[in-house]
């Protein structure tokens, strides 16, 4: 039997998406909004296929996708979300996700993502493997964001989202100085001197919408 686990921080998402799943037979074993506890979960729960969203309360799902595939747990990913973005659907892949699936889909899209992520398969839900191409051709170009580390990725997503270094050190678990070196260093690596210019760069590379 499929075990399904939960990750989404809207409660009226996930509890329509549990009555939708147990409806159709699966056994959904859990469910949170927080990265940290989803994570202790899934290493507890050992579901078969996490559903997880990548807007997260500040947070991305790609530290999850990060987190189990370092662990190498047996737990398979499909990304259900509304960022219809080439680079998060390229992330996601490259983080291990087996399928990618837009919110707004039809059910039967989610429950074909998760039929082929229990057989190992990827699965791209409508409009997304175009996103992925779009993706694939601006890669073989470049932009100024392949030179950032996956960690300052993470922070400069969380800077342009209008979070100070002291939030940002909060959830990731790092001291405000570390965060403003971060800071520092990728603003450096990018050539920009503040945080507007910042934001633009991250618009137009896809980042931020």
């Amino acid at each position: 039997m499929t075990r399904l686990y939960l990750v989404d921080d809207h409660q009226i998402m996930r509890e329509g998406l549990r009555v939708l799943l147990q409806a159709w037979g699966y056994t959904v074993v859990g469910e949170s909004a927080d990265l940290t506890t989803a994570l202790a979960d899934i290493q507890r729960l050992k579901p078969t296929v996490v559903l997880l969203d990548l807007h997260l309360d500040g947070r991305s799902g790609l530290e999850l996708l990060a987190a189990i595939r370092q662990r190498k747990l047996d737990t398979r990913c499909v990304v259900l979300t509304m960022l219809a973005q080439p680079r998060m659907v390229a992330e996601s892949l490259r983080m291990g996700a087996q399928g990618y699936v837009l919110k707004g889909s039809a059910g039967a899209e989610v429950a074909a993502a998760i039929t082929a992520a229990t057989m190992n398969q990827r699965y791209l839900g409508t409009g997304v493997a175009e996103l992925a191409e779009q993706s694939d051709a601006r890669d073989r170009v470049g932009t100024p964001l392949d030179t950032l580390s996956p960690r300052e990725r993470q922070i400069i997503t969380m800077v342009v989202n209008g979070m100070s270094s002291a939030r940002i050190g909060v959830l990731l678990h790092l001291s405000s100085k570390t965060v403003a070196t971060y800071r520092s260093r990728l603003m450096s690596k990018l050539e920009v001197h503040d945080v507007p210019s910042l934001v633009r760069l991250a618009i137009s590379n896809k980042l931020l919408d």
